[in-house]
């Protein structure tokens, strides 16, 4: 079974429906933490899957998406104010 590794997924969508069609895409793969960042456990296979559908999304000139990979050694490293915090446990989730 490939590594899965926590992500940190963020986008800058103008139009509201690619915006939400992308929102939707993300939480098949991830947790909302704010209203346009998610974090998932996802490994190398099912991130290019999803950024193969988020392609198709993501494509006016001012849209944006980012993938940022933390690991282990750098997840403890990240700070939290206020009431959520990373998740821990890496979740099952079927793409």
């Amino acid at each position: 079974m490939a590594e899965r590794r926590f992500r940190v997924i963020a986008y800058d969508i103008a139009d509201d429906r690619r915006r939400a069609r992308l929102a939707k895409a993300l939480e098949r793969v991830g947790e909302r933490v704010q209203d346009s960042i998610f974090e998932g456990w996802l490994d190398d296979r099912a991130l290019d899957r999803f950024l193969r559908r988020a392609a198709a999304l993501v494509t006016d000139p001012g849209d944006s998406m980012r993938v940022y990979t933390l690991c282990e050694g750098c997840r403890p490293e990240t700070h939290t104010i206020g009431a959520d915090t990373p998740s821990e446990v890496a979740h099952e989730i079927v793409v």
